[in-house]
């Protein structure tokens, strides 16, 4: 009798382990991953800044990427419109540049950082950066002027995007960018 209540309760035993196994199981399987997700960015630095003629030129401006998304930053480009990638560098004279931020960054710059620059044959110092405290070699807020742009633009100034005209002709700015006193790398 002893024999049997002991094979009873063991086969008992092992029935609620098995239970509470493929339970915890069957739950374990259901449930979701507790990652959080980082949205992808870059660092900008001096170095991120090379000889504006490096880069891609499109119309009166140059693009590049610096996360390597090259293709779709100049599908973007040349499309005229649309959300520019991650990474994305334009600038249209060497002293000035715009980097695209991640996803968040800054709604009102539709996530673009602005730079102010000293471009010098010794490479490139970021004199400012931000988003609304970067003045154009004009006095102008970088920031104010680009958020005239159209919405399809992505806050990228041009011709017919917007925003106010620059203060000099398109000569002057070929002549400041083919002047740009960094190395071509």
């Amino acid at each position: 009798m002893a024999r049997h209540v002991w094979v009873v309760c063991s086969t008992a035993f092992v029935a609620v382990l098995l239970f509470v196994a493929c339970g915890a199981s069957a739950h374990s399987s259901t449930a979701k991953p507790t990652t959080s997700t980082v949205p992808e960015d870059v660092v900008v630095q001096p170095t991120s800044f090379h000889n504006i003629n490096t880069l891609t030129r499109i119309g009166d401006h140059f693009v590049g990427n610096l996360l390597g998304h090259l293709d779709k930053t100049l599908a973007v480009a040349r499309a005229g419109t649309g959300r520019y990638p991650v990474g994305t560098i334009i600038q249209l004279v060497p002293v000035e540049a715009m980097v695209k931020r991640h996803a968040g960054y800054d709604a009102a710059t539709h996530d673009w950082e602005f730079f102010s620059l000293d471009a010098s044959a010794q490479g490139t110092k970021i004199l400012t950066q931000g988003t609304t405290n970067v003045v154009n070699r004009f006095g102008g807020n970088c920031a104010s002027c680009h958020e005239a742009a159209q919405q399809q633009f992505d806050l990228v100034c041009g011709k017919n995007h917007g925003c106010a005209p620059l203060p000099i002709g398109d000569s002057i700015i070929a002549a400041l960018q083919k002047a740009d006193p960094r190395p071509k790398q």
